[in-house]
């Protein structure tokens, strides 16, 4: 229901399914396909498993046989920060109702082939839309008995409840499971703030379609909104995103063959860092060297330092905190003789200063119709300055 309703917000079905056939997961196929629940129309979703590997059947991953299969593959390092985030937080969720280490845990539904999409789909679609903020209502658990993999449990499921560990939640809609565990990842990793829908300006609306039909509308409906109402006093930044909190890691370097620098930036971009740098510097006794810094976040500094420490010839390093402000941005799609492609404008005192498409969907364009991706820039130029 959440990749239905991401489509329906906005997302590429063909980007979000190329991205997948990353991970390199076989046995399963997504369908795509507009549905009606309730008279509410929206985009369903459906994860088809092969006829040797039924729906019934399920490996029994691990975190560690997950966290393989998300790092070997080639998605950009924000998605693997991101899926990796939700796995590790179940991980701990059934560790704690089984009693034992995160390292025994063997995962039952959510990990075969058609949750791993579901949960790894998920981190796709939100690098897509890119969001400036997350926000969801009190999570609907629903009622009744769910059948797990250890047997018949109450609404919600003990990995579900778990999950939601403090996240305001309500029950009793509907005697069904509305939350499953790995919806209640999607939420509880990914949500900035629950709250009610208070001052904010709408200008899309989408709904993912679930497969039962309920005494409800079987629906997920997002938003994608703008905050609205907020005066200037309340925020002196009013003219970019919230603060954010970054690291700085930087580390100097006078010994290591300059062609490895290339790979290991490749390699910091991957694990999500935000950006990479190198300065040139003198050290010590004049000789000349580099300074090797990252931006990256809280989350995946730790991963961060640990290759720079084993991918580098450093011995230490440094960090610190910065505050790191963004212009607000909008984004918007533009149709062209190729293809659709997204465009980021940034904002700045209300007006619009700059427009750039995304490179990834330059570069998509580009090899599926065989041509040079200044070719595709060269025209998506020309339309924006039309509009202009």
């Amino acid at each position: 229901m959440h990749l239905g309703a991401m489509i329906d917000l906005g997302v590429d079905p063909e980007h979000l399914i190329s991205q997948l056939k990353l991970l390199n997961l076989d046995g399963y196929e997504i369908r795509i396909s507009s549905d009606q629940r309730k008279g509410i129309t929206g985009t369903r979703v459906d994860v088809v498993l092969e006829e040797k590997k039924p729906k019934s059947h399920h490996h029994h991953r691990n975190l560690a046989d997950i966290s393989s299969i998300i790092n070997d593959s080639k998605l950009d390092g924000r998605v693997k920060v991101r899926s990796l985030k939700m796995f590790s937080r179940l991980a701990e969720a059934e560790a704690k109702i089984h009693g034992k280490s995160i390292d025994e845990i063997h995962f039952h539904e959510v990990g075969a082939v058609d949750s791993i999409v579901d949960i790894v789909g998920a981190a796709i679609c939100i690098e897509y839309m890119k969001p400036d903020k997350i926000m969801a209502s009190e999570v609907q658990l629903g009622g009744g008995f769910v059948k797990c993999a250890h047997g018949t449990f109450p609404v919600p499921a003990p990995a579900t409840a778990e999950i939601l560990t403090g996240v305001p939640v309500r029950s009793g809609a509907v005697q069904f499971e509305t939350c499953t565990p790995t919806g209640a990842l999607i939420l509880a990793c990914n949500v900035d703030e629950f709250t009610a829908m208070d001052g904010l300006t709408i200008s899309r609306t989408a709904y993912g379609i679930g497969q039962k039909d309920l005494d409800i509308p079987n629906v997920l409906r997002l938003f994608l909104a703008d905050k609205a109402g907020k005066s200037p006093d309340e925020n002196i930044t009013s003219d970019f995103t919230d603060n954010v909190k970054a690291w700085i890691i930087e580390c100097n370097i006078d010994d290591m063959n300059p062609e490895v620098y290339g790979y290991v930036m490749d390699t910091l971009f991957d694990l999500g860092a935000d950006d990479v740098f190198i300065t040139p510097i003198i050290m010590k006794k004049a000789r000349p060297a580099s300074k090797l810094s990252v931006l990256c976040t809280s989350e995946n500094k730790d991963v961060i330092t640990d290759a720079i420490l084993t991918q580098t010839t450093s011995l230490g390093l440094r960090s610190y905190q910065v505050d790191k402000m963004m212009l607000q941005r909008e984004f918007s799609t533009l149709k062209t003789s190729y293809g659709e492609v997204t465009i980021k404008t940034a904002v700045y005192k209300g007006e619009k200063l700059k427009s750039k498409p995304e490179y990834e969907d330059c570069v998509r364009l580009a090899r599926k119709h065989g041509i040079p991706v200044q070719q595709v820039y060269e025209e998506i130029s020309g339309l924006l300055n039309k509009d202009s």
